[in-house]
């Protein structure tokens, strides 16, 4: 791997933990992984939904490609969660 090819890869991972950082700021009840393929996923931390919540819509889980992604749809849980 020549130098651009490590600035790149570092800047990403160096990135990647800034975008996780902030996930688990802006959304404390959420664990938060990303998956080998780049795929992000937040998981409910302490709380397991009723039969109820899921027909409602909610998720225990949920995903996206990238942080701005997985940000809305957590949104849409919460937003989820008040009407249910």
């Amino acid at each position: 791997m020549d130098r651009a090819e490590q600035d790149g890869y570092f800047g990403g991972m160096v990135m990647l933990g800034c975008d996780l950082d902030a996930l688990r700021v802006m959304f404390p009840g959420w664990s938060f992984f990303v998956s080998d393929e780049g795929v992000f996923y937040a998981t409910r931390r302490g709380a397991q939904l009723s039969y109820a919540e899921i027909a409602a819509g909610l998720h225990q889980t949920v995903s996206g490609d990238d942080p701005a992604t997985i940000a809305a749809a957590l949104q849409d849980q919460a937003r989820m969660a008040v009407m249910a």
